[in-house]
C-alpha cells in the first residue's frame, strides 16, 4: 500500500514538474515575442524620426512664372557639341545680389538660362557683303535652366534647385540632370554659378 502511494505521488509529481516546464516555456516563448515586438516598433519609431523615406530633392520641376521679365545677367555664346547662344537672366533678388557682389546668393534668388542655336543670318551677312552675323535660332534641346536658392530644401545641392526644360517646356529627364550640381561644383567659392555679372 506505502508503495502504491509512493509511485502514485511520484507520478503525481513528475506530471506537475511536465506541466510546469511546459508552462515556463510557454511564457519564455511568449516574453521573447513581445521583446521582438518592442524591438521592431522601436526601429520603425526612431527610424521614421531621423531619416526621411524620400531623399531630398534637387530639381525643380516647374518653370518660374515670369522669367521672360527678369534682367539680364550676362550673355554667351557656347561652341562645340552645345553651340549656342544664351541669355543669362535672374529674378530681382539675384540681380540685387549681382550687382552688390553678395555671395552666398540669398534665399529666393532664381538664376535662369535660356539657350537658342547659333545661326548665321544670310540677311544681315548680304547687307554686310561677308559672313559675319550670327542670331538666335530655334531654342535647343535645353532651352531653359533655372538655379533657386533654397539652402534648406536643397541641402544636399549647396542650397541650390536645378531645372532644366526643353522647347516643349516640359522637364528634362531626371537621370540627365544628375551632373547639374557635380558640375557647378568647380566654382564652389562663386556660391556654385558659372556667369558673372556683366553690366
Amino acid at each position: 500500500m506505502k508503495i502504491t502511494s509512493v509511485l502514485g505521488s511520484t507520478s503525481g509529481l513528475i506530471t506537475r514538474i511536465g506541466k510546469c516546464a511546459c508552462r515556463r516555456k510557454r511564457v519564455g516563448l511568449f516574453l521573447a515575442t513581445i521583446a521582438t515586438a518592442a524591438v521592431i516598433v522601436v526601429s520603425i519609431v526612431l527610424g521614421t524620426g531621423h531619416a526621411d523615406p524620400q531623399p531630398s530633392p534637387i530639381f525643380v520641376k516647374e518653370i518660374p512664372p515670369g522669367y521672360r521679365d527678369w534682367k539680364v545677367v550676362s550673355v554667351a555664346h557656347e561652341a562645340g557639341d552645345l553651340n549656342d547662344i544664351r541669355a543669362v537672366l535672374g529674378n530681382d533678388i539675384a540681380i540685387k545680389a549681382y550687382r552688390e557682389g553678395k555671395l552666398p546668393f540669398p534665399e529666393g534668388a532664381i538664376i535662369g538660362r535660356i539657350a537658342w542655336s547659333y545661326v548665321s543670318s544670310d540677311e544681315n551677312n548680304k547687307t554686310f557683303g561677308r559672313d559675319q552675323s550670327f542670331l538666335a535660332g530655334a531654342p535647343t534641346e535645353f532651352y531653359l535652366q533655372f538655379m533657386v536658392k533654397d539652402s534648406k530644401k536643397y541641402a544636399a545641392t549647396g542650397g541650390w534647385g536645378y531645372s532644366s526644360f526643353g522647347k516643349d517646356g516640359k522637364p528634362t529627364d531626371a537621370a540627365l540632370m544628375q551632373s547639374c550640381y557635380p558640375c557647378h561644383q568647380a566654382v564652389k567659392e562663386r556660391d556654385f554659378i558659372f556667369t558673372r555679372y556683366t553690366p
